[in-house]
């Protein structure tokens, strides 16, 4: 049997465990595992005494996987930019951005939830986590919604769709992970996602108010604050400014020399965060909490990765990707248009995959196939197909997957922010919370048609990075 065949009855294989149920990182690491061994024992032409010798070669590159890619200094990322976050919960600086967002803007119609949607994204540029972001709002801004008339639907979906915005604004672990599995340069996706971030903000916001005009009973404005009060909201909220301007200025200065790396740069903002979360009174018994949810969460990210590499070191030997590239690029269709054609297969996957696993299971096969499709790696921005370079066209590529990944947070049946909302509010089910996030599938579509056209978007800082 020829490798590419064993390749995809392995990826079969791993996809009917992940439909059972099974999770994604031990599915992956069992199919990388069982698909390593068949490779190996069938070059062996399945001899009995060789039974023993591929066992042994398999487990041996299992083994090397996990620890060659997992001490990459990149992965120390996760954990910072996750503590970041708990950390800032227990500073209350969530509440102080609230606060500052709805006394400068509650007073357009739909005015809290578009506060909410500008909180959310500065909780994002601390904060990694979506699922964290939607949490913690959804204690927050639903109740100050539902207090002034919302209808409790749409402040549900508001929330769930403000937390997505944590995927793309740095930090971002998704990214971080997405530029570990191809190989890519992590400060310049961080960089690329900052646009495109604040860019879908916007695009929620002028949704809301367009909602919020057109059905008066929906989203009413909320009045009444004076100048003085506005001004007053915006020093507690500034460590939030502090702390994105650190994490930008160790990833590009524009003035000079980068102050150092991007994982320099989230463990400084990390302790900025500390500090300020003790000034305002943390307890011990807090920060222990802080400290063992970013354990919880980087854990299952980095068995995520684990299992996933193991899986990718298979497809490497199967030669699947390259397999995969070459139809790709034999298929008499213009290369837009299968562009396209991938961003719509996320979009269908994602409503069954979590946004890490899906990401982590696709790229080594579409990864390779989309570079292919813009003429490689080492490709001029001339002589491409999409009118930019092989470097930046890995990193126009990384920030659509990553806003699918957004957008699949939302969609049913697995939309995780949707369950996450719902699971914090008793007075919502999760059917409330996908019926108010409906119409901010639609921002979400505009948006990647517009990032899709106009590259310029995503590309601009990186650009300025070199």
């Amino acid at each position: 049997m020829d490798p590419i065949t064993i390749g995809l009855w392995t990826t079969g294989g791993m996809l009917v465990l992940v439909v059972l149920g099974m999770r994604v990182a031990f599915a992956a690491g069992l199919a990388g595992f069982a698909g390593l061994f068949w490779l190996r024992w069938n070059g062996f032409d399945y001899a009995p005494e060789s039974f023993g010798r591929s066992l042994e070669i398999s487990v041996k590159i299992a083994g090397q996987v996990p620890h060659s890619k997992v001490s990459s200094q990149a992965l120390s990322l996760i954990p910072t930019f996750i503590l970041i976050g708990y950390l800032a919960f227990y500073a209350r600086l969530t509440t102080a951005l609230f606060e500052a967002a709805k006394r400068w803007v509650a007073w357009v119609p739909g005015g809290l939830a578009v506060s909410t949607v500008f909180a959310t994204a500065g909780f994002a540029a601390v904060s990694g986590a979506s699922v964290a972001t939607a949490a913690v709002f959804a204690r927050i801004a639903i109740p100050e919604m539902l207090k002034v008339g919302y209808n409790k639907q749409f402040a549900a979906g508001v929330v769930a769709a403000g937390g997505t915005l944590a995927s793309l604004i740095p930090p971002s672990a998704i990214l971080v992970i997405y530029a570990i599995i191809v190989e890519q340069d992590v400060g310049k996706l961080l960089l690329a996602g900052f646009v495109p971030g604040v860019f879908s903000a916007l695009v929620y916001a002028t949704l809301i108010i367009g909602i919020a005009v057109v059905f008066k009973n929906v989203g009413p404005p909320v009045t009444g604050f004076t100048w003085r009060e506005r001004f007053e909201a915006l020093p507690p909220a500034l460590p939030i400014v502090a702390v994105v301007v650190i994490i930008i200025f160790f990833v590009y200065n524009p003035f000079g020399d980068a102050w150092g790396t991007p994982t320099e740069g989230g463990a400084v903002g990390a302790f900025i965060v500390f500090l300020m979360a003790l000034y305002r009174g943390m307890r011990l018994s807090q920060l222990k909490e802080a400290l063992i949810e970013t354990a919880k969460l980087t854990v299952m990210i980095f068995s995520i990765i684990w299992g996933v590499l193991i899986y990718v070191r298979f497809l490497g030997f199967a030669e699947l990707p390259s397999a995969f590239s070459d139809w790709i690029t034999s298929l008499e269709m213009a290369p837009m248009l299968i562009l396209i054609c991938i961003l719509l297969a996320y979009a269908v996957l994602g409503m069954f995959m979590d946004a890490i696993g899906m990401l982590l299971l696709t790229l080594p096969v579409v990864y390779p196939a989309v570079m292919a499709l813009n003429g490689g790696e080492l490709v001029s921005a001339a002589d491409s197909a999409f009118g930019m370079s092989g470097p930046m066209c890995a990193i126009w590529f990384g920030i659509l997957v990553v806003k699918m990944a957004e957008f699949c947070l939302i969609t049913p049946p697995i939309g995780l922010n949707c369950f996450v909302v719902a699971g914090v509010r008793d007075d919502l089910t999760v059917q409330d919370v996908f019926k108010g996030v409906t119409p901010f599938f639609m921002a979400d579509a505009v948006t990647i048609a517009l990032l899709v056209a106009f590259p310029g978007i995503v590309l601009w800082l990186p650009s300025l990075a070199g």
